[in-house]
């Protein structure tokens, strides 16, 4: 028998979305043209744009008397403690009170009465997370000694940085001091004098108040309005009102252009939707405690990315790895969505984000069927085109290398080999903006405009998902289809990748016979045995339920591969199906994923 069993014919046993009884042949949505960022000649007004301005805002900023245009009334007391929805780490602020800072993955000792402010950070994804504050929440839970020593770390912080300065004043790290600082200052204040009190207070406005200015562009702007008017919540009287009223005047236009209508991130990152949920939530905590009702626009923020959250949410509780965005927790997600008490019981069918779903009692399939983000928006994006993520029951088996911009050193897995999708020629169909031009505006991904065209059919028992790019055409005259069909019956995921030549390609692209790879990155702790048959993979996740991968490819292997979990680097495992297409032919390579036991195993 072949070793993918009944599949090995897929035309009897995996049928035509026409053949599947009761199938409802509309396709999912209309294909598109998705643009993608300038390439060549066309970066060079954003280069020069950005050259002229940032360094208008670096001399302005850095003038000696800068500080002086950030100073507005001082309020004299705080007015709320709002509400920050994360789960806290306790053992964290235990640590940090114990003055060692444990951070992205790095330490550094500073006990009292030192700080970390006058010494060199030991990364600078330590310093990003120290200079945004994230050793607070945890800190606050040490109750009055927390609160002292957190008071302590605030000033110490504002007498060495009260002027500003490139990184510690960077937009994204004060959007989230800011926000840090505002859901803690109450609290601090409680066991401050009168002097540390007004000084705290007005350290709190200065932050605000910069939020509210240039530079920070558009990506990251709803972020940055919610911090501030959340610290405008916390500051009483006239100073907060002023803020709150001028960052909930800007907040509206912003979250339009962040939040999708069907509640996706502009970035198409999961997680930033998520990220920005617990904000907004926040927010909505802050403005009720002031007896002040949420404008409509944040709450219609709300709903959306709430309902976006749980369409992201995998069965085993986290979030799925697109398009730079990470797993995030079991409890985070949790924390985001628990809120809500009028959804519904699984998710619908369709695409959110651009990602697509469907699933059976014990398979659930996420895949990537949109082009990434661009321009500002696509500094986390990925070109990963058709990435997939599978969980079988709560075991998330297939998954992808897990980069986000936690990782920014480590680049190269934002392309089409670091997610479980297919590769031609070893290349990728597109890369992230280094150099210089990368330091300026931000390690954006520049590729070419991808065609994407999705087809999903519903029958009794059966899904048909059907999607296909053209981001290999200029390379190679070729296009990638993936065909999934979802047997709900048997919990039995049957694939296709299909390469064909594209309409009017044939004569033009030289025939040649171009290497693919079509890469399955296993979750951390899955294991895989490779059978005798060297087409049949058991695959077994944290549970110990086992799973057959069996493939009529060439040539199939488990290599070494990497994962990414807050911004270190896990050993993992990934399958690897390769062979040669030709670019004048079609070439077909067939899949499928099945439970052990049901019949068919492998010997």
């Amino acid at each position: 028998m072949s070793p993918l069993g009944p599949f090995a014919r897929p035309e009897a046993d995996a049928p035509s979305p026409g053949e599947i009884p009761g199938l409802r042949g509309a396709p999912m949505r209309t294909p598109v043209r998705i643009s993608a960022p300038a390439t060549g000649p066309g970066l060079w007004p954003a280069v020069i744009g950005r050259l002229l301005t940032r360094q208008m805002w670096i001399e302005l900023y850095g003038l000696p008397g800068y500080a002086l245009t950030l100073k507005g009334r001082v309020a004299q007391a705080f007015a709320a403690t709002p509400r920050d929805f994360r789960p806290i780490d306790a053992a964290a602020g235990k640590t940090t009170l114990g003055g060692k800072f444990i951070l992205a993955g790095a330490s550094l000792e500073a006990p009292a009465p030192e700080d970390p402010w006058n010494r060199p950070s030991p990364t600078r994804a330590f310093a990003a997370e120290l200079h945004a504050f994230a050793w607070l929440p945890s800190l606050m839970l040490e109750g009055e000694r927390g609160a002292r020593e957190a008071l302590r770390l605030t000033l110490g912080w504002a007498t060495v940085f009260a002027r500003w300065s490139p990184f510690a004043w960077d937009p994204a790290l004060l959007a989230r001091r800011t926000f840090n600082l505002a859901c803690a200052a109450r609290r601090m204040g409680q066991v401050a004098t009168e002097a540390e009190r007004l000084r705290l207070a007005d350290v709190l406005g200065r932050q605000a108040r910069q939020l509210l200015r240039p530079p920070g562009g558009v990506a990251g702007q709803a972020e940055r309005l919610v911090a501030a008017a959340t610290a405008g919540c916390v500051l009483a009287g006239p100073p907060g009102a002023a803020l709150r009223r001028k960052a909930l005047r800007g907040l509206p236009a912003a979250l339009a252009r962040t939040v999708g209508e069907d509640g996706g991130h502009a970035s198409r990152s999961p997680e930033a939707g998520l990220e920005l949920l617990l904000d907004l939530l926040t927010l909505e905590d802050a403005l009720a405690q002031l007896s002040e009702a949420a404008p409509d626009a944040v709450r219609d923020a709300i709903r959306r990315l709430t309902a976006a959250a749980r369409f992201h949410t995998l069965p085993d509780g986290r979030l799925v790895t697109l398009q730079g965005g990470g797993p995030s927790t079991v409890a985070r997600v949790a924390a985001a969505v628990v809120h809500d008490e009028a959804h519904e019981a699984g998710p619908p069918s369709g695409a959110v984000g651009g990602v697509a779903r469907v699933r059976s009692p014990l398979l659930s399939v996420a895949a990537d069927v949109a082009g990434p983000a661009r321009g500002a928006w696509s500094a986390a994006a990925c070109a990963q085109p058709l990435a997939l993520e599978i969980v079988c029951g709560r075991d998330r088996l297939v998954t992808g290398c897990g980069w986000t911009p936690r990782a920014g050193d480590r680049q190269g897995l934002r392309l089409a080999p670091g997610h479980s999708t297919l590769t031609l020629g070893e290349s990728s169909t597109g890369a992230p903006l280094g150099g210089w031009k990368g330091e300026l505006l931000g390690h954006r991904l520049i590729s070419r405009p991808l065609h994407v065209e999705v087809h999903r059919r519903d029958g009794e028992g059966a899904v048909w998902l059907e999607v296909e790019h053209d981001g290999w055409v200029h390379d190679f005259g070729l296009l990638h289809q993936r065909r999934l069909y979802l047997d709900q019956r048997l919990d039995e995921l049957r694939a296709e990748e299909r390469l064909h030549p594209a309409p009017g390609q044939k004569d033009v692209v030289r025939a040649i016979a171009a290497p693919y790879a079509v890469r399955f990155q296993l979750e951390p702790g899955v294991q895989a045995s490779l059978a005798r048959d060297r087409r049949s993979i058991l695959l077994r996740g944290h549970s110990g339920r086992g799973w057959w991968f069996r493939t009529d490819g060439p040539d199939v292997a488990i290599e070494p591969s990497v994962h990414i979990d807050e911004g270190l680097t896990r050993r993992s495992l990934q399958i690897v199906v390769r062979g040669s297409a030709r670019t004048d032919s079609e070439t077909k390579i067939r899949w499928k994923l099945s439970p052990a036991g049901a019949g068919g195993d492998p010997t």
